[in-house]
């Protein structure tokens, strides 16, 4: 047994040594082909054997994701501007209850149309302001309001939905995540905001005989958190679409982009001064241009007590801030234009600023001659939509000038 052993182990060694010094004799050709053999051989097993790996955020996503947010940003527009026509039409009144899911679904029948309608009529609006209006009078006013709703639920679906895919995708860096969680977020709250507004226009007050609005300073909240959501969805697009320009750092290239900073916040404050301006119907007091009743500062300017009560609930007053705001954002984005001149920019910077420009000259025009009209409806809905061009052409001054990353 032992001498058996011990001739397997010497044959076995023998030929283990013959082996090693054919593949030493081989040439360096033959070794390296081997070489790559073994280590062709050695992926293929790990993929086979490995799950695939997950989507790493790259130039071709970004350029989906801001696509995406981009669209998104058209629909908040749509929710924007449909708001200020039910606004106009004096229909957001109309659904006095809210649902999420049962009220997607309009009344079918005739009986359902009219038990709609009675649940109407116990509220202050057909109670003081709409006592005479009958049943297909009533069918506009709620499907205009029926409309803006279906219209913020699309909002809120085109946020949530693509989220939900780009996440398990892999297209979100961790910073994007953040934001994008943020935005659904908003969507939600904004939703909620709408009804807690609808709320106070649907309120019994007592010994008052004033006509039913909404009060404005949820009303100027609501489009305020609009147009926040707007603003961050337009500019996180711009910035994945767009990128940098590779410009020279210096004085004044720091005081453009401060001056474009300060010019698109002041756009920012007068489009939202115009809520308080549709709240109070503040449109219909003072129908002249420049002066008011032909005095440069009326006398009811200060009529409410405290001082500061004026400014959001007298609609002299409110009609005024608003005039201050609208020339003083033109006369800024006309120095931005003039500023920015006299330097040399890239060509997509200049188009953006010169755009800014001619739109605020057409803003204002827009908004004296629905002050002289007496606030025709599709006029005001003209000049509400103006608000958000130009604030949008403010955005995209601010994300050609914004600074490279390190």
């Amino acid at each position: 047994m032992l001498l058996s052993a011990l001739r397997t182990r010497f044959f076995c060694g023998c030929r283990s040594a013959g082996k090693q010094f054919q593949y030493s004799n081989r040439s360096p050709q033959v070794r390296q082909w081997l070489v790559k053999r073994n280590q062709s051989t050695i992926t293929v097993e790990a993929g086979t054997s490995s799950t695939p790996a997950a989507t790493v955020p790259n130039a071709a996503t970004n350029r989906i994701v801001g696509r995406w947010l981009l669209g998104c940003s058209g629909l908040v527009v749509g929710a924007v501007v449909l708001g200020g026509v039910t606004r106009l039409t004096e229909s957001g009144l109309s659904m006095v209850d809210w649902h999420l899911v049962r009220e997607m679904k309009p009344p079918q029948t005739q009986e359902e149309w009219e038990a709609e309608f009675f649940k109407y009529k116990q509220f202050p609006e057909f109670k003081i302001l709409n006592h005479e209006m009958t049943l297909p009078e009533f069918k506009f006013i709620f499907y205009m309001e029926w409309g803006h709703r279906m219209w913020g639920r699309l909002v809120g679906l085109a946020y949530i939905l693509p989220t939900i895919y780009f996440w398990r995708k892999g297209y979100f860096t961790r910073s994007v995540k953040g934001k994008v969680l943020g935005l659904c977020g908003f969507v939600f709250f904004q939703g909620l905001l709408g009804w807690y507004m609808v709320k106070s226009g649907l309120e019994e007050k007592q010994d008052s005989y004033d006509v039913p609005r909404v009060s404005q300073y949820r009303l100027s909240a609501h489009l305020g958190s609009a147009l926040l959501l707007y603003t961050a969805s337009l500019w996180m697009g711009l910035t994945m679409l767009l990128p940098a320009h590779k410009m020279v750092e210096s004085k004044h290239l720091m005081q453009l982009r401060r001056f474009a900073k300060g010019t698109g916040g002041l756009v920012f404050l007068t489009a939202l001064s115009g809520a308080f301006v549709a709240g109070l119907d503040a449109g219909l007091v003072y129908n002249s241009f420049p002066k008011m009743a032909d005095k440069w500062i009326p006398d009811d300017l200060l009529a409410f007590s405290p001082t500061l009560r004026n400014f959001f609930e007298n609609p002299t007053t409110v009609q005024f801030d608003h005039r201050i705001l609208g020339i003083s954002s033109l006369a800024a984005i006309t120095g931005l234009y003039l500023f920015s001149r006299r330097m040399v920019l890239p060509r997509r910077a200049k188009i953006a600023i010169s755009l800014l420009a001619t739109m605020a000259y057409t803003q204002v025009a827009l908004g004296i001659s629905t002050l002289l009209l007496y606030v025709p409806t599709p006029l005001a809905a003209t000049h509400q939509s103006g608000s958000v061009a130009l604030l949008t052409f403010a955005i995209w001054v601010l994300a050609e000038l914004r600074r490279m990353p390190k």
